[in-house]
């Protein structure tokens, strides 16, 4: 007997893209997958270094510095890198690159002409693309405000009217925002939203969770209309897991909120015995 149908407010996000505008490609693999892209002659495919897997004899490889990825000389200053490894079809024949995922979870194929040339990703997410893409660094290198908005938190911004790849950790859905519709999520699970979606950052009550415990979760209500890509697994959460099971623990200055419960637990028993003397000498 086949399992009922239901029709959820998430579905699993199904590549579409103009028909006179194909990009040639295929995902293959489960857990961590591999695009091969297909470029024809005098296309280039942009990806981020290391991510290379193979490529045709053909294909021409280079590693160039982009000055308006990822901010650029500062990200530099700071240990970031901002090159980019460019692979070049010089040849007649149509050439294939193909480029694993950096973590384990699901490449997603964005046509950025479906959503109106533009979208916020997280920095993490970027993987490659193909053609008239260019990505920009959406945090100012020296803030003139402290307000955070989805700029803060979605650091990549995508522009043009090309093929764009992106990974999301875990399983991916979409979720299409009808005007006015709200939802909320932890901002680390977004993946992608287009630049339409009104986005206001929730943050938690920093005392109680440093005392109590807890992740340092963040929610962000969102009001449509647009569309938005949430993963089930972000990868810094992913990391978080691996390093809290490892054979080393994690050092006492990477948990900060240790302190405060030994602080508050001499407190209270410095409260009770003081109260035990006091109640005994009345």
């Amino acid at each position: 007997m086949a399992a009922p149908f239901f029709s959820t407010p998430f579905q699993p996000y199904v590549y579409q893209s103009q028909q006179g505008s194909v990009t040639a490609f295929q995902i293959s693999g489960g857990d961590v997958q591999v695009l091969q892209v297909m470029l024809k002659s005098q296309e280039k495919l942009t990806a981020k270094p290391g991510t290379m897997c193979y490529m045709s004899g053909s294909m021409q490889m280079d590693n160039n510095y982009l000055p308006e990825n990822d901010g650029g000389v500062w990200q530099w200053i700071f240990g970031k890198s901002v090159s980019s490894t460019v692979f070049f079809n010089p040849g007649s024949d149509d050439g294939y690159v193909g480029i694993a995922a950096p973590f384990p979870g699901r490449i997603l194929p964005v046509d950025l002409a479906n959503f109106g040339g533009e979208l916020l990703c997280q920095a993490v997410a970027f993987l490659c693309s193909v053609n008239d893409v260019s990505v920009t660094s959406t945090v100012e290198p020296r803030p003139r405000n402290i307000e955070i908005g989805a700029e803060m938190i979605l650091k990549q911004k995508l522009r043009g009217q090309g093929m764009a790849f992106l990974v999301g950790g875990g399983s991916v859905m979409q979720k299409i925002l009808a005007p006015r519709e709200v939802i909320t999520v932890d901002a680390a699970c977004i993946v992608a939203m287009t630049t339409t979606i009104n986005f206001q950052l929730k943050s938690p009550n920093q005392l109680r969770r440093a005392v109590f415990g807890g992740d340092n979760q963040l929610t962000a209500s969102l009001t449509g209309p647009g569309v938005v890509f949430i993963q089930s697994l972000p990868f810094h959460r992913l990391s978080q897991r691996i390093a809290s099971r490892s054979v080393a623990g994690p050092s006492l200055r990477d948990n900060p909120k240790f302190f405060i419960q030994i602080v508050m637990f001499f407190f209270l028993a410095y409260v009770m015995i003081v109260s035990s003397i006091i109640l005994t000498d009345v």
